[in-house]
């Protein structure tokens, strides 16, 4: 983009440019249009940061209703090992050393001690594969439930995400992801003014993933962000995205009464005690149809349920609902709205897997115009894989497409707009073992 261009694009499109990009130019490009005054460093002593990885509630912001309000920008890296394992050519595909384990650790701490553990500053979790664990002699635990990915309905047929790890790097500031990003890497030899005591080169680097898929994944989530950056394939220029949106399909989402504590997706025993489980799904969007064709009143009800909208239960972009989805009443219903109303809602469906009428998945994810494609990146927290298997088999609604009007995918939720691309499932272990651990790490 040449200096004239960018003059003519707000900072929020500007910002989520640069990130698609990366490298140092789209960095220093970054840092220019963004103000980082707010961006603190880390502490020297990081005695005081939580043992569990995925503890990011208490570091970030929430609005008057108690919903946790996640950072804007997204960023997965996906990565394999590459260490002096790597080559001695051994069957095991190459285990890490002790040295390289000590030189990853390092690396962490160096990126905690350079951000503030906030929104505002940097925020991150680092995961690995069933892949990953295959090398070594020793079977995971039998407390961690980590099966490899695979397609989860009739309709799906995605690639399977199997490098050894991925980073999620989140963040308010565009410029401090690249930043975290060039310095993990070895591409700078500071983060936020700081020197970096250690970095991942000859350890770790970029996943080679044999079927064509991005080993760098962008995104975002917020009010402005997806209007903002609707001129992709899959969002039809006639009917803008709601400027209040923070996702594509117009309503908000990760309620705090629909998503499930940090404690009940941490695993509690065992040598990954403090851990937990994350699975993310590169999902396309197709959203034409809900735009041009769809009313307001079908839109509802398929991400709702059909009594929200018959009720006028929704104002804008559903900020009104406060805390709650709301759709708890709604979860007996699909059959019978099925037959009576031919569509069911998204959510509704969804509800139906929780355990004692709570959750037991903890949604991060985030919209993305990878590849010029309206793309949303599913990533969901839980203890356990199984729980997110059974999250998504509510979702498909097979019972509701065998009870009346419902297809298998047609007013089933929002089924119809979607399609899985790719699955990956990832261990992210207490931050005590998280730097290339073994299937045993006490």
């Amino acid at each position: 983009m040449t200096a004239d261009q960018s003059r003519g694009v707000s900072r929020r499109e500007f910002v989520k440019a640069a990130v698609a990009i990366g490298g140092a130019s789209a960095l220093a490009a970054c840092q220019d249009r963004e103000d980082t005054t707010d961006i603190s460093p880390g502490p020297d002593d990081l005695s005081g940061i939580p043992d569990r990885q995925h503890a990011w509630n208490g570091a970030i912001d929430s609005d008057e209703h108690g919903n946790h309000a996640p950072p804007r920008h997204h960023l997965l890296l996906y990565l394999d090992y590459a260490g002096e394992g790597a080559a001695d050519g051994q069957s095991t595909a190459g285990v890490p050393t002790a040295a390289e384990r000590e030189q990853v650790e390092t690396a962490l701490r160096s990126l905690e001690r350079a951000y503030e553990r906030s929104n505002q500053g940097l925020l991150f979790t680092v995961g690995y594969t069933p892949a990953y664990f295959d090398r070594f002699e020793g079977s995971l635990p039998e407390t961690v439930d980590l099966p490899g990915p695979e397609a989860l309905a009739p309709f799906e047929d995605p690639a399977a995400d199997d490098p050894d790890a991925v980073v999620h790097l989140a963040s308010d500031y565009g410029s401090v992801l690249l930043g975290a990003e060039e310095a993990l890497l070895g591409e700078e030899s500071a983060a936020n003014g700081r020197e970096m005591d250690a970095d991942l080169t000859g350890i770790l680097e970029r996943a080679s993933l044999a079927d064509g898929g991005n080993a760098r994944r962008t995104g975002f989530i917020g009010a402005g962000l997806p209007a903002d950056n609707q001129d992709v394939v899959g969002i039809p220029d006639s009917e803008p995205v709601d400027e209040d949106a923070p996702l594509y399909m117009g309503f908000k989402s990760g309620f705090a009464g629909s998503q499930a504590s940090e404690d009940r997706v941490t695993i509690a025993e065992g040598p990954f005690a403090g851990g937990t489980t994350q699975h993310v799904s590169q999902i396309r969007l197709h959203l034409d149809q809900w735009y041009e064709q769809d009313s307001r009143e079908h839109r509802e009800s398929a991400m709702f349920c059909p009594a929200h909208a018959e009720n006028d239960r929704i104002e804008g972009v559903g900020e009104n609902l406060g805390a709650t989805n709301g759709v708890a009443g709604c979860a007996d219903d699909v059959a019978a709205d099925s037959r009576e109303k031919g569509v069911v809602g998204h959510a509704q469906k969804v509800a139906r897997a929780r355990e004692d009428g709570k959750p037991v998945i903890l949604r991060r994810d985030f919209d993305s115009t990878d590849g010029g494609y309206a793309r949303l990146h599913f990533l969901a927290l839980q203890e356990s894989i199984a729980d997110f298997v059974a999250t998504k088999q509510a979702m498909n609604g097979t019972d509701a497409a065998q009870e009346g009007a419902v297809g298998q995918r047609t007013n089933n939720g929002i089924l119809q707009y979607l399609t899985v691309e790719r699955r990956g499932n990832y261990l992210l272990p207490p931050r005590a073992s998280r730097a290339l651990p073994t299937p045993n790490p006490s």
